[in-house]
């Protein structure tokens, strides 16, 4: 059956709303992250503003077609689609993806006004760079949509077939389980950390050397 341009989810048999998949959609914000951090990179490093800007464009352009035309045809979308083509779909509400996009939609298009059309940079772009890096980690790294969670609180209609069932009350099994022991495991590990970095910090300091250079300084003698 021919799928309509312009249209919002699927509909899916044993799915009485629109939905989308989600493990395409993560691995779209795994995509998004990965080219923000490294844009990020060339400005710290380099302070070279150039690749973000070319990252907020394509952000702005790709949520406006998955909000105002169709995810299916955003060209973010459609790469990660490729990427998980082989793993089995796991379907999640399309109407709370579209209120964390319109998020992302307007994060960007503050953005794309701030840093592309006034050519500026501010405290406020640091701070929407940062809450969109905070958005695409959480999404891409522990399957939790920020933004799916805001239109729970806000909206009348509860969300529907949320990523992991989380929607839904449920009890926990054995294996998601936290005993206490795994928070003391936590804090040692913390303690120790910070603990080396007092003990080590001055030696970590120092310069890495070349280990092929001195590989061969070492087989010269």
């Amino acid at each position: 059956m021919k799928q309509p341009i312009i249209q919002f989810g699927e509909n899916v048999d044993g799915y009485t709303i629109p939905v989308l998949n989600e493990r395409e959609i993560r691995a779209a914000a795994g995509i998004m992250f990965l080219a923000t951090f490294i844009s990020l990179m060339f400005i710290i490093m380099s302070d070279n503003f150039v690749p973000i800007k070319y990252v907020v464009i394509l952000f702005f352009i790709d949520f406006s077609i998955r909000i105002f035309v169709n995810p299916r045809l955003s060209p973010v979308l459609i790469v990660s689609r490729q990427m998980v083509s082989n793993q089995n779909p796991e379907y999640v509400g399309a109407k709370q993806k579209k209120f964390a996009w319109l998020i992302g939609f307007f994060l960007s298009g503050t953005m794309l006004i701030l840093m592309v059309f006034l050519n500026t940079y501010s405290i406020i772009t640091g701070i929407v760079c940062l809450i969109c890096l905070i958005l695409m980690f959480f999404e891409t790294a522990f399957g939790i949509c920020i933004g799916c969670k805001i239109y729970n609180w806000v909206s009348k209609d509860k969300a529907q077939y949320c990523p992991g069932e989380i929607c839904d009350i449920q009890s926990k099994q054995d294996i998601q389980k936290t005993a206490p022991i795994h928070y003391f495991i936590v804090l040692i590990s913390i303690v120790i950390m910070v603990a080396i970095s007092f003990l080590f910090n001055e030696n970590f300091k120092m310069k890495p050397t070349d280990l092929l250079k001195k590989f061969k300084v070492e087989n010269k003698e």
